[in-house]
């Protein structure tokens, strides 16, 4: 769910972190090619988001991060089919 913070207090006896200064959770999606990667976090800076990290690539997996307007880390990632499994093979 996404709520405005006043909504949000009334589901945790616990203050709401101030998240310019800590982090309070780490969300990791999965994406479909490293394009997809490059465009979501381009659309997130476009909507007030910032990058938060350098884009990384392994080799094997290519991942971008950003913050959305809240300050929340979002991390992207893109993992060669197979890149752990040798007999899978991409479709």
């Amino acid at each position: 769910m996404v709520l405005t913070e006043a909504k949000f207090r009334e589901f945790s006896p616990k203050a709401i972190c101030d998240t310019a200064k800590s982090i309070e959770v780490l969300n990791c999606l999965s994406c479909e090619s490293r394009a997809e990667v490059e465009e979501l976090v381009r659309k997130a800076v476009a909507a007030g988001g910032s990058v938060y990290a350098e884009p990384k690539d392994h080799g094997f997996m290519f991942q971008h991060s950003f913050a959305d307007p809240d300050g929340h880390c979002w991390e992207l990632f893109h993992m060669a089919p197979g890149a752990f499994c040798p007999e899978s093979k991409p479709v």
